[in-house]
Order: C-alpha cells, then sequence, then structure tokens
C-alpha cells in the first residue's frame, strides 16, 4: 500500500484527505516513483471542485494531481528510464501521493531541485505549446497578460530568449519581479490598453492571455486581429473570436501524458535551462503531503506568488 491523498465527492479543498491506496505497477512506457514533490496546478483545484466534471469525469475515490518528480523504483517496458533514475514528468493516476506512475518520464538535472522540476511540467509545456501556437518571431512584440502567474513568467523568459520583445500585464507586487525576467511590465486595472501603447516601442503583435481577466476584447484590438491571441483562461474566448488553447485530459485519460500530438515533448529543453539558471520558476511554498487541504485552499484564496508544492 502507498500513503495518497484522496476524495471522494466534489466539493471545498476539505474533501481532500490522507489514506491508504495500493501500490501502483507500471504498464508499458511507464516507471513508479518515489515521489519527491508534487506540484499543485490550478487544473487540480477545478477537478476536485467539480468545475471540470464534463469535461475530465474522475472515478471515485480520486487520487489528484498532474505533475511530479521523484526517483524510479519500478519500470515498465521501454519506460525510457531505469530504477534509480531520477525524472520528472506527469502522472498516472495523480501525483499526491508517496508512490506514483509517470508517463514518457523526463531525466531531471542534478542541479535542478525537486520542488523545481515538479513544478515545471504543465505549466511550462503550456507556455511553450501557447507560444508555438501564436507563432512568435524574433524582432516582433508580444504581450502577456497574467505575466506574475506561472505560465506567464515562463512565457515573458522563453520569449524574450527567441528576441522577441515582451510587455507583460501584472499586479503591483509582480511589476518589479516580471520586469527582471526581461518584459516591460504595465499595472493591470482601468487604463491599461494605453499604459501597454506607451510601453511598446511598437504595435503588438501577438497576446497570450494567462489572466482570464476580461481582457480578450481590447486584446484583440492591440493586434486587430483575433487570430493573433491566444487564451488559456478565459472561457469567453470565443465570443471574441479567439483561440481557447487547452491541452487533452491528464495523464492517464489521453495516454500520452497529458499532452496532445506528438510534437517534440519541450520539457527536456526546459529542465537543462532551469538547471542552469537561463529559467527561473520560483516555488512560493512546500507543504507537507497530509497538508493538500491548506495548499489548495491558500491557493484557491490566491495567496501564492509562484507555484505551490506538496512534499510527500
Amino acid at each position: 500500500m502507498s500513503r495518497a491523498i484522496t476524495f471522494s465527492e466534489y466539493g471545498a479543498p476539505e474533501v481532500l484527505r490522507p489514506a491508504e491506496v495500493p501500490l501502483p505497477e507500471p504498464g508499458p512506457g511507464q516507471v513508479r516513483i518515489r515521489v519527491r514533490a508534487a506540484s499543485v496546478n490550478p487544473l487540480d483545484l477545478k477537478i476536485r471542485s467539480g468545475a471540470m466534471a464534463g469535461a475530465f469525469p474522475v472515478r471515485f475515490p480520486m487520487v489528484p494531481g498532474l505533475d511530479a518528480a521523484g526517483v524510479v523504483d519500478a519500470a515498465g517496458e521501454n519506460a525510457g528510464a531505469a530504477v534509480g533514475d531520477a525524472v520528472l514528468g506527469a502522472t498516472v493516476g495523480g501525483s499526491y501521493a508517496a508512490y506514483a506512475l509517470v508517463q514518457e518520464p523526463v531525466a531531471k538535472p542534478a542541479a535542478l531541485s525537486w520542488e523545481v522540476a515538479a513544478s515545471l511540467v504543465t505549466v511550462g509545456r503550456t507556455a511553450a505549446r501557447v507560444l508555438g501556437e501564436l507563432g512568435v518571431r524574433a524582432g516582433t512584440t508580444l504581450l502577456v497578460h497574467g505575466a506574475g502567474g506561472s505560465v506567464g513568467i515562463l512565457a515573458v523568459q522563453l520569449a524574450a530568449a527567441r528576441g522577441l520583445t515582451v510587455v507583460a500585464t501584472a499586479g503591483e507586487h509582480d511589476v518589479e519581479r516580471v520586469t527582471a525576467l526581461g518584459a516591460t511590465a504595465v499595472r493591470y486595472g482601468d487604463g491599461w490598453p494605453q499604459r501597454v501603447r506607451d510601453a511598446a516601442p511598437r504595435k503588438v503583435d501577438y497576446v497570450l492571455d494567462a489572466s482570464g481577466a476580461g481582457v480578450l476584447a481590447d486584446s484583440v484590438a492591440l493586434t486587430g486581429d483575433s487570430a493573433r491571441v491566444v487564451t488559456i483562461a478565459d472561457m469567453s474566448a470565443a465570443e471574441h473570436g479567439v483561440r481557447f488553447s487547452a491541452g487533452t485530459a491528464p495523464a492517464g485519460q489521453d495516454g500520452q501524458g497529458g499532452r496532445g500530438g506528438r510534437a517534440e515533448d519541450p520539457l527536456p529543453e526546459l529542465a537543462r535551462m532551469a538547471a542552469a539558471g537561463t529559467l527561473t520558476l520560483p516555488v512560493w511554498r512546500t507543504y507537507p503531503l497530509d497538508e493538500a487541504a491548506a495548499a489548495h485552499a491558500d491557493l484557491e484564496a490566491h495567496r501564492n506568488h509562484g507555484k505551490t508544492v506538496l512534499l510527500p
């Protein structure tokens, strides 16, 4: 048996409770890891509350969690990692546990902390995916909404590294941090479109909305083309002719570790960049595994300023 966090009904964070669950066995292409760190993602909260029941129905009791990093202690056929290897990746069957299955494991560089390794998986793949969908090019200008969040922080850095001029909207407490990562940061709130125009040296070419803060109409006006705007957070996207970008199902529901298609996985390169210090992903706080409910409550109340991580 394995120690884990489960929930047996949709609801508030309090539905998350410690439990003993069967030790998972790896299938082809999978490894079982002794979890060293598990990331808490906003999608975890939506699945737990039932807000995603239509898209991602679950079988109770469920172990939540999408991402983990740890040491391989069992490997399935053609797993891509061996017992004793340190890896990170998307989990199958949940990551809030002492042991978890990882689909398509990625080697963890020795210099990369367990906390950042676990945190990088979903948000890193999301940031890289959306920049690819926008087709951003060096010498153009990208506006990132929600640049203080984890996807926004990574998108800012990846775009700046590709030679784009990045303008970013952020809360007052995030402006200095976002500026340090290579963007010209402007404050959220009334008048933000004019502040963006004043900050951008030329017309805004692309917009990534990671905020869901009702910015799509003005973003389309800034670019002049709804095809140049993508959101990962605003469900009203279709009303503005904007693409809503989402991964497929969580790992284990689509058989591809939560990633759609067979495009080259950006995660190995992101892990190398993070280990080398050329990519930064702040970790706000860590919690013992048994305090998963408190972690969800803090994230739901928007107390965090960086990633939240569980430590089994």
